[in-house]
């Protein structure tokens, strides 16, 4: 006799899944509430700095580039008046002038630098009297701006500023600074970097003070010299504090303004220390030249950006 065989069986339903207790329900119930509420706490505090940053940042902004196509003068309606204002800014010679002297002027940023590299090596040294030293250069960092600038036109005046008085116990008859579009501008460039001489001494110094003395030492024992050790482990590692102050000295170089107004009304003689951001201001509040300011304003936000973005290239 064959045996027959039982053709297979389809596999019946999985199993129910079991019941969760009324305990596992209770637990998963809370936990959604917990995540809920702090979904809503986290949107909370997202929402402040989204809305001041769009309320401060965003809004100014695109009033700004809306602005800049009308003519308008703060107090009326704006006319719609498209590109005018920035073909007018090509032909304004005193536009290219007043960029021309704000770039003239941020030539004194690398000698600000290098002078402040030279005191900051000067107050890693271990001897007396460090700290009131630091303390003198760092003072007219936190001065107002305003009164140093006073304080600094009084220094240059061509009768009795205390400038041509020291020059003339030399036997050098010194020139009328700030009134001589010769010495104008390399007068402020002065003062400029008297001012900031303090700021860039503090980092470079918080710098050279992190830099691990092994480094010298090893180089030492190589027979490196000084200046070889100077070259080859100080700047490498002070190398990130000098792009941090190379971009900020560029970005606070081209907004320079309180200076020139206080030290030179007028933008001096012959519109020699006009800088841009001077002229925005004489545009927008003397001339009520809103619209032209704004397109400005934007060109020179524009020009800084690039420069900006081509040192973190």
């Amino acid at each position: 006799m064959t045996a027959t065989i039982a053709p297979p069986q389809p596999p019946g339903p999985p199993p129910a899944p079991p019941r969760p207790s009324r305990r596992d329900r209770s637990a998963r119930a809370c936990s959604n509430r917990l995540h809920r509420s702090e979904h809503r706490t986290a949107a909370l505090f997202i929402a402040l700095p989204v809305l001041g940053f769009a309320l401060f940042v965003l809004y100014p902004i695109g009033f700004a580039v809306v602005t800049s196509f009308t003519a308008w003068n703060g107090i009326t309606s704006p006319v719609f008046t498209g590109l005018d204002n920035y073909v007018r800014m090509i032909g304004d010679q005193y536009f290219w002038k007043s960029l021309g002297n704000t770039v003239y002027m941020m030539m004194a940023i690398p000698v600000g630098l290098l002078l402040s590299l030279v005191l900051a090596l000067a107050m890693n040294r271990r001897m007396r009297g460090t700290t009131f030293f630091r303390t003198i250069y760092y003072i007219p960092v936190i001065s107002s701006i305003a009164a140093i600038a006073i304080l600094w036109q009084w220094a240059y005046n061509g009768d009795f500023g205390l400038i041509n008085q020291a020059l003339g116990m030399v036997g050098i008859d010194g020139p009328n600074w700030l009134q001589n579009p010769a010495t104008s501008k390399l007068a402020i460039m002065i003062m400029a970097v008297w001012k900031g001489l303090g700021f860039s001494m503090l980092l470079y110094l918080a710098a050279l003070q992190s830099v691990p003395r092994q480094l010298y030492e090893a180089a030492a024992i190589d027979g490196a010299s000084t200046l070889q050790q100077f070259w080859a482990i100080t700047v490498p590692m002070l190398r990130p504090v000098t792009f941090f102050l190379v971009v900020t000295n560029i970005i606070g170089g081209a907004q320079i303004f309180v200076e020139v107004n206080i030290m030179t009304p007028d933008g001096g003689p012959e519109f020699s220390t006009a800088t841009i951001v001077w002229y925005i201001w004489r545009q927008a509040f003397e001339y009520l030249n809103m619209g032209y300011a704004t397109a400005i304003s934007l060109m020179l936000g524009l020009l800084v950006f690039v420069v900006t973005a081509l040192q973190f290239a």
